[in-house]
C-alpha cells in the first residue's frame, strides 16, 4: 500500500532543480558564444534540410509528378526508380567570398532532400521522361497498356 509520504517523495521528484536554467544558459553559451551578447552568429557552414513541395496528378494516360526545386539546378537533382519506388534526391551547395578592402567575408552552406513515391501498379518505368525548366522539375509516368485498358467508366445512375 502506497502511503503518503511516497506520494509525497514522488511529486517532489519531478519539481526542477533551480539551477536548471543557469546550466542551460552556459550550455547555450559554450554552443554559441555570441547568443548571450545578442550578436548573430558566426558560422562557417551551414545545413539546411530541403523539403520541395510536390504535386501528383493524372493527365491522360500519364501520372505526372512536378516538384518545386527553386535554386536548385538540374545537375543537382537525381532520380531513380527501384521496385515501383521513384526517389528524387538532390543537394544545393552554395559558396560566397567576398573581399573587400576593410573586410573579408566566406559563407558556405549546403543541404539536401529525399522524397520517395511508392508507385501505383501499371505504370510503365521504362518509359518515364523527366523536364526540368525554372526550377520545376516534371516526371511524367505513362502508364502500361495493360492499366489503360483496366478502366472502367461505371454510369450513375
Amino acid at each position: 500500500m502506497t502511503g503518503t509520504k511516497d506520494i509525497v517523495k514522488k511529486e517532489t521528484s519531478r519539481v526542477v532543480s533551480p539551477f536548471a536554467e543557469m546550466e542551460k544558459l552556459f550550455e547555450d553559451f559554450w554552443r554559441r558564444p555570441s547568443s548571450l551578447l545578442g550578436w548573430p552568429e558566426m558560422r562557417v557552414a551551414e545545413r539546411f534540410e530541403i523539403s520541395p513541395s510536390v504535386d501528383i496528378y493524372e493527365e491522360g494516360n500519364e501520372l505526372v509528378l512536378k516538384a518545386d526545386l527553386p535554386g536548385i539546378t538540374k545537375d543537382e537533382v537525381e532520380i531513380n526508380v527501384t521496385d515501383n519506388v521513384l526517389t528524387l534526391t538532390g543537394e544545393k551547395k552554395k559558396e560566397e567570398k567576398v573581399e573587400r578592402e576593410n573586410y573579408f567575408r566566406y559563407e558556405r552552406s549546403h543541404g539536401s532532400f529525399c522524397r520517395r513515391f511508392h508507385l501505383p501498379d501499371g505504370i510503365d518505368t521504362e518509359k518515364i521522361k523527366a523536364h526540368y525548366k525554372e526550377g520545376v522539375l516534371e516526371v511524367r509516368l505513362p502508364k502500361t497498356e495493360e492499366a489503360k485498358q483496366k478502366t472502367k467508366k461505371i454510369s450513375i445512375k
